[in-house]
C-alpha cells in the first residue's frame, strides 16, 4: 500500500509536464510545485527549517514561529506547525492577495498585514514587524527564509535531485524566478555539480533590486512571491549566468496563456518563470529547458484571472 503516514510525507516528487501547447518543438517543461500539499513549493524548506530549529533547541514545544511571508512559506510553516504543536503568525505585505491571507487563517495562523511601499528596515515594513514580534512574543522563533541555510539546502537536497532524475541528466536549462533565492542557489548547486555545462537563468521582475542597475530602478511591482527591494543572505548569486527581465503585464499574460492553452493553474510567479523560459528555450532549440512553477493560480482568483481587477490596474484581458 503507499500511504502516507502524515501530511508531510506527502511533500515532494512533484511532476515535470511539457509545454507542447505553448511552445511545440516541445522542449520546455515545467516542475508543478502547487502539487505539493500545501500548494507551493514553500513547503520543502518550512519542513528543513522547522526540523532544523528543533534540532538547535531553537524552537522548543508549544512555540511560536514568526515569519515575513508572501504567503506560500506562511502556508507551509502553518501545516507543519499544525502537525508539531506550534502557533504561527505570518507577517505579510498589503499587496498580497486575501486568498493568501484566508488561506493562512484556515491553517489556524494569525496574519499581520503591513505596508508595501516602505523601506526594508522602515518600523511598519514587514521584515521590522516580524522583528519586532519576535522579540516580544515569549517562546517565539524566527526561522528568516532569507537568511534561513535551509531554503537552498531543502532544494539541493531533494528539488535538484528529483529534476536530474526526472529528466535522466539531460536537462540543459534551469529557469526559476528569483524570489529569496533559495530555490535557485540549491537547486542549480546541485545540478551543476553534476553537470557543469548546464545553464541557469534566473527570472527577475522590472523593478526588483537583482537585474537593478541602480537603487533608482528599484520600484514596486505587482507580481507576487518574486523579486526583492534588498539582497538576501540566503541568494547565492553565483549560481546565476544570466537573468531575464518580466514586467507585471508579461508575467499576467502568460499566466492566463498557460491555462487556457495547458490547463496550468500557476500563480504569478510561474507565468513570470515560463515567460523567461519560452524566451531562452526559444533561442535554444536543442537544449532540454525547466522552468520551476512555485505556486498555483488559487491564490490569485481575485486579482490576475479576475477581468476586473486586470482593468483596473491597466492590463489588457
Amino acid at each position: 500500500m503507499d500511504i502516507r503516514d502524515d501530511i508531510i510525507d506527502a511533500i515532494g516528487a512533484t511532476p515535470l509536464v511539457r509545454l507542447s501547447r505553448l511552445h511545440p518543438p516541445g522542449n520546455l517543461v515545467a516542475k508543478i510545485e502547487y502539487m505539493n500539499p500545501g500548494g507551493s513549493i514553500k513547503d520543502r524548506i518550512a519542513l528543513g527549517m522547522i526540523l532544523r530549529a528543533e534540532q538547535h533547541g531553537w524552537l522548543k514545544p508549544g512555540g511560536t514561529i514568526v515569519e515575513p511571508t508572501s504567503g506560500n512559506t506562511g502556508v507551509g510553516l502553518a501545516m507543519v506547525a499544525a502537525l508539531r504543536g506550534y502557533k504561527l503568525i505570518a507577517v505579510m505585505a498589503d499587496k498580497q492577495s486575501e486568498e493568501k491571507r484566508a488561506l493562512l487563517r484556515a491553517y489556524g495562523a494569525e496574519v499581520v498585514v503591513c505596508p508595501t511601499d516602505v523601506e526594508p528596515d522602515d518600523p511598519t515594513s514587514y521584515y521590522s514587524v516580524a522583528d519586532r514580534l519576535t522579540e516580544e512574543i515569549p517562546n517565539a522563533y524566527r526561522p528568516d527564509q532569507y537568511s534561513n541555510p535551509m531554503n537552498a539546502q531543502a532544494h539541493y537536497d531533494h528539488t535538484g535531485p528529483e529534476i536530474w532524475e526526472q529528466t535522466d541528466g539531460e536537462i540543459g536549462v534551469l529557469v526559476v524566478g528569483v524570489g529569496t533565492g533559495g530555490t535557485i542557489s540549491g537547486t542549480g548547486k546541485y545540478l551543476k555539480e553534476r553537470k557543469p555545462e548546464l545553464l541557469v537563468v534566473g527570472v527577475d521582475p522590472e523593478g526588483s533590486i537583482y537585474t537593478a542597475e541602480s537603487e533608482d530602478e528599484v520600484t514596486s511591482y505587482l507580481t507576487e512571491g518574486v523579486g526583492e527591494d534588498f539582497w538576501p543572505e540566503a541568494f547565492d548569486s553565483g549560481v546565476v549566468d544570466e537573468y531575464e527581465i518580466v514586467t507585471d503585464a508579461e508575467t499576467f499574460e502568460m499566466t492566463r496563456r498557460l491555462v487556457r492553452l495547458e490547463g496550468v493553474f500557476a500563480g504569478g510567479s510561474g507565468g513570470l518563470a515560463v515567460a523567461g523560459a519560452l524566451r531562452v528555450a526559444q533561442h535554444r532549440p536543442d537544449d532540454l529547458v525547466v522552468a520551476i512553477l512555485p505556486d498555483s493560480g488559487r491564490n490569485y482568483v481575485s486579482k490576475i484571472y479576475n477581468d476586473d481587477w486586470m482593468r483596473a490596474n491597466g492590463f489588457e484581458v
